[in-house]
């Protein structure tokens, strides 16, 4: 769950006022003691019974109607844009720097060139 959520077992411990490594014993234990599992929980801001299952949808669904919609303190309020389009706007301003760029070698080659071909003539 912690992964999931990019947390790192720093991250973690510093939450729950331990060190990192009682967070990886905690981890590396086959089972969790409930009150344990509360606090872990708690301090990823995801249900026990996500951790419990460790089920992506849960996991995902927690974060969403926790009230707290930011992981690692960073926010993703009421997104105005699709993602997709903004892609495609940078993709077509690309291909239109690339074409400018690529006509202006063209034309310092050919200014290039008829300047050989002038001196050719002298």
């Amino acid at each position: 769950m912690r992964e999931l959520l990019n947390f790192t077992q720093e991250d973690v411990a510093e939450k729950l006022g331990v060190t990192q490594q009682t967070v990886s014993n905690i981890e590396s234990n086959e089972t969790v003691d409930h009150d344990q599992l509360i606090k872990m929980a708690k301090a990823m801001g995801v249900s026990a019974d996500a951790i419990k299952h460790l089920e992506e949808d849960a996991a995902v669904y927690n974060i969403i109607n926790n009230g707290d919609h930011s992981v690692n303190g960073l926010s993703n309020y009421n997104c105005t844009f699709n993602p997709l389009d903004k892609l495609m706007e940078v993709i077509e301003e690309n291909k239109k720097l690339y074409e400018a760029l690529l006509k202006e070698k063209e034309e310092k080659v050919a200014m290039l060139e008829r300047f050989l071909e002038e001196r050719k003539g002298n």
